[in-house]
């Protein structure tokens, strides 16, 4: 083997992580109120805290990660996340335990774009494709284990430490992947050269704060009424604060061609979107995204409150998931060596087919024996998409784009799944009046149509 391949499971355990915890927090945030004695809106903070920390950090990160070398700033991430993780599982109330969820998002942040970058760069030729199978895997089972993992270990809890064990988990195999990553990843130049790079004379290298103030603001105007304007009914605010995103980000845009007009670098080069295939890439991505985040919140809901599991016991029935998921993204490469382009339009055919499954399966008398086989269909097509849409999106970007392209790659993973869980979520409480069934089957109705227009996205590309 290769050594480069080594470096792949320390990249990979970091996206693991940091997509997990996301999920997992949902789980865990009955048992931290209950521990806290903190109130619903605290608890919505912890998970919208990391979100929008999140959110906002991706595309400043992958400039960094132009100007400063992805390894480094990688290795930064990991360490603030591990720190982070530690400061979660310790906090001693609600308001250090969401500054920390904060923190985390940040560190988030940091890594998502390095590791697109890193593969990419480690990983040419067809090795990529193989690269990126692993990638993709890793995140799907990260995004879909969630409930799993998250019910086992509140449920669990060992040494009594309950949900703190969330987090605290994270702290080995941070502490790990730090002390073998300088041996294991190799350090890479970084691609950007300009106005105010670093040279042997110490030179500072050019950031536009503006710029990323811009940025940052917009995406939060974005997804913060999405995380919380729905359990508080839609407030004013909401309305007015996603108003305001489309001029802040439209002005961001500006700033940027302004930027570039002068012969200033941007923090982010707008020309990325010209690429071949990666706007129509984000959207597939994007539809992805959404309809795993749907489903993983009408599943939750549905299993719990509407058939009466346990945690534990509703994660037992979602495994079928990542066992679909896994089971078709290990094979994803060689398919991909075999059926090329067709390979996205097989995925979709397969996740249409396992949602359709699904709303038949949604019947408490039937059990959850036919929710366990739909379900590791629906997993299969995920599993069969994943890694060749991410890989798609990325594969017609020019190396000096590199950056830009996996910032803005995370930011729409990110802001698809707040769209998908959001619009899905609603459309499922709405329907309650219609029993769990009924509700069930009205959220799952929209994460077909999800699959209807990624369907029609990847058949164009054939």
């Amino acid at each position: 083997m290769s050594s480069r391949w080594l470096a792949l499971p320390i990249v990979l355990v970091a996206v693991f992580m940091t997509t997990l915890d996301f999920f997992v927090a949902n789980v865990a945030i009955p048992s931290i109120r209950a521990g806290l004695g903190s109130s619903a809106a605290t608890g919505q903070l912890v998970i919208a805290g990391y979100g929008l920390a999140y959110a906002a950090g991706l595309i400043v990160s992958g400039r960094l990660g132009d100007l400063y070398g992805s390894r480094r700033v990688f290795a930064a991430g990991l360490a603030l996340f591990t720190a982070a993780s530690a400061a979660c599982g310790l906090a001693p109330a609600a308001g250090p335990l969401v500054l920390a969820r904060v923190a985390q998002g940040v560190a988030a942040a940091l890594l998502a774009p390095q590791v697109l970058t890193l593969i990419g760069e480690l990983y040419p030729g067809r090795d990529r494709a193989r690269a990126f199978g692993w990638y993709g895997t890793a995140v799907g089972l990260a995004g879909v284990s969630g409930q799993v993992i998250g019910g086992f270990l509140v449920a669990v809890s060992p040494a009594g430490l309950g949900w703190r064990t969330c987090f605290l988990v994270n702290l080995p195999v941070g502490v790990a992947a730090l002390v073998l990553l300088p041996r294991l990843v190799p350090r890479l130049q970084p691609v950007l050269v300009g106005k105010g790079v670093a040279t042997a004379s110490g030179s500072v290298k050019e950031v536009d704060l503006g710029g990323a103030l811009l940025v940052a603001g917009g995406l939060v105007a974005v997804v913060l009424p999405l995380a919380l304007g729905r359990e508080q009914g839609w407030p004013w605010w909401s309305w007015l604060s996603l108003g305001l995103a489309g001029p802040v980000l439209l002005a961001f845009a500006r700033r940027q061609r302004r930027l570039v007009a002068a012969g200033r670098p941007p923090l982010l080069d707008l020309g990325v979107f010209g690429e071949r295939g990666f706007a129509r890439g984000l959207l597939a991505i994007a539809l992805l995204f959404g309809g795993s985040a749907g489903l993983s919140f009408v599943l939750a809901l549905y299993l719990q409150d509407g058939l009466g599991m346990s945690p534990l016991r509703a994660g037992a029935v979602a495994v079928a998931l990542n066992v679909g998921f896994f089971a078709a993204s290990t094979r994803s490469a060689r398919m991909a060596a075999r059926l090329g382009r067709g390979l996205p339009v097989a995925g979709t055919v397969v996740l249409l087919g396992g949602l359709a499954l699904l709303y038949q399966a949604v019947d408490a008398a039937a059990g959850p024996y036919p929710l366990v086989g739909a379900l590791l269909v629906t997993g299969a097509g995920m599993g069969l998409l994943m890694s060749p849409l991410v890989s798609a999106a990325l594969s017609g970007v020019r190396a000096e784009l590199a950056g830009a392209a996996a910032g803005v790659l995370g930011t729409v993973q990110e802001m698809g799944g707040v769209l998908g869980g959001t619009l899905a979520g609603t459309v499922f409480l709405g329907a309650l009046g219609e029993g769990w069934a009924g509700a069930a089957r009205a959220g799952l109705a929209v994460l077909i149509g999800y699959a209807l227009v990624l369907l029609l996205l990847v058949l164009r590309r054939t």
